[in-house]
């Protein structure tokens, strides 16, 4: 068939557009789908302790369904109904020997009266739920021992950049100071573990926050004292984290130059590194950009270490671009960052993982229930945002070895909660179990029931709160749009 002059043309420029939003859906799809799996497995995993638990003791099994509410599948197999619910946020095994549990599970009661159970049997099958879940996360962890994970770790102690009027600069921060210590605890790196700058400051309680810093060599530490600040948010959006206004000093390390830039006419490239800046040393990127709009984009001198390893030094004069109509004047750099992040993969031992997982969920518990902490209970994730962790976790580089350390984590994290003596979760059932074999007489059934329904409508409370929280700091926080930068052509 003849076309019309162009329409060939048309045809061949939409089709990589229609063939790149193909792709990404089916990423996206993807990604979900292996989300979706993971939760699945966690679940099943978990739920198949109290089962196989259950089997091995002797106790009535009515239901085995992951997920809760009305089931959109269902097969009855020895007299055992398995199900699919439609509210994705857990599992459970329908055992009507242990506590009472029809009015959350949605079955009925027996009809006739079955055998009681001892204690014993009821710790037992409690317990394995939790038990299969740390089994679960150590076999994770041995997957990740022997794979290895990014250590996603910045090294850095020294202050690279302050932002202007920020705590830290009113306390006497200055760019070079190297931190030792904050509130008297030494820290080791800037960000990626619960003893690095970032999250002790943070996980930081009271008004004040006092640094150890090491300033130009000087054997003798300096201590300051500084508040704190937050990043402003909304009323459907998380309480901001303590900050500072510090950033760590690295590498400013060229990754890009825009065609027709003043950095293109400089003659800079890619690996090329800038050291100093009108003579003085450049702790970070950041600092680069604020010297810029000190000197209201005058004319710079910049010492340049190419990727040659050849040293000169260069004038370069910012300029305003084209696009976007709203920019300040640049000199056209985009910087690659990977100077400031650890990135080598390593191997932590399977019981390390472990130990550091059941340390990172203690110091959450504990800052949750202290007063004088910023960390509350809107800072927790509910299903939606551990879903949302895991699909940004699989989207970045070696995003498998992630999801596997993430594994890790999140089955530790379940099974110590589970663990927790409240009604509806395992250690509730142990308690109970425990009780009736001091007291030698099961807790009556009516008012565990109604004990266990109250306890149950908190539980769902609190998940439906963080998950609006969840759902709220995806709205205008921690959004940007990547504008495309170009400068006149010559």
């Amino acid at each position: 068939m003849n076309l019309p002059d162009g329409t060939m043309a048309l045809v061949s420029r939409s089709s990589p557009t229609f063939m790149s939003i193909l792709a990404t859906t089916l990423q996206v799809i993807v990604l979900i789908a292996v989300v979706l799996t993971l939760f699945n497995i966690i679940i099943f995993v978990h739920e198949l302790g109290h089962f196989w638990a259950a089997k091995w003791r002797g106790l009535q099994i009515d239901r085995f369904q992951i997920w809760f509410g009305k089931p959109l599948w269902k097969k009855e197999i020895n007299g055992v109904q398995y199900g699919l619910g439609w509210i994705p946020a857990g599992g459970f095994v329908a055992l009507p020997q242990m506590a009472p549990m029809e009015a959350l599970e949605g079955g009925e009661k027996p009809e006739k009266q079955l055998p009681p159970i001892s204690p014993l049997d009821k710790i037992i099958v409690a317990f394995a739920g939790p038990l299969f879940s740390m089994l679960l996360a150590l076999a994770a962890a041995v997957v990740v021992w022997k794979v290895g994970k990014p250590a996603d770790f910045i090294p850095s102690q020294e202050v690279g950049y302050l932002v202007p009027g920020s705590p830290a600069e009113k306390a006497g921060l200055q760019p070079g100071d190297k931190i030792i210590a904050i509130n008297g605890v030494a820290v080791n790196g800037f960000a990626g573990s619960l003893d690095s700058i970032s999250e002790r400051i943070i996980l930081s309680r009271g008004q004040q926050i006092t640094y150890t810093v090491e300033r130009e060599g000087q054997t003798q530490p300096l201590t300051l004292q500084s508040g704190f600040e937050t990043e402003k948010t909304r009323w459907f959006q998380r309480r901001g984290l303590r900050q500072v206004g510090i950033e760590p000093a690295g590498l400013a390390i060229i990754g890009k130059v825009s065609p027709n830039s003043p950095a293109a006419d400089a003659g800079l490239g890619k690996g090329d590194k800038v050291l100093t800046i009108d003579g003085h040393k450049l702790h970070s990127i950041a600092r680069f950009s604020q010297y810029l709009r000190d000197q209201e984009w005058k004319s710079v001198r910049l010492g340049i270490l190419t990727a040659g390893g050849e040293s000169r030094e260069i004038d370069i004069t910012p300029e305003r671009p084209l696009r976007p109509a709203d920019a300040d004047p640049m000199v056209g750099i985009a910087w690659d960052g990977v100077g400031e992040v650890d990135v080598r993969i390593i191997h932590p031992e399977p019981l390390r993982q472990v130990r550091d997982s059941l340390h990172m969920m203690w110091v959450t518990i504990t800052s949750v229930i202290a007063p004088d902490s910023n960390i509350g209970v809107d800072h927790l994730s509910g299903p939606v945002g551990i879903a949302k962790m895991q699909y940004q976790l699989l989207q970045m580089e070696d995003g498998w070895r992630r999801i596997l350390a993430f594994m890790v984590l999140f089955n530790v994290n379940l099974a110590v909660l589970n663990m927790l003596p409240f009604p509806v979760l395992d250690g509730g059932h142990i308690t109970l179990a425990i009780l009736e074999k001091i007291f030698g007489r099961p807790v009556k059934a009516k008012p565990l029931e109604i004990l266990q329904t109250v306890c149950a409508l908190l539980l769902i409370s609190l998940m439906l709160f963080v998950t609006s929280k969840d759902i709220g700091d995806g709205f205008g926080r921690g959004s940007s749009k990547n504008r495309e930068i170009v400068f006149p052509a010559d």
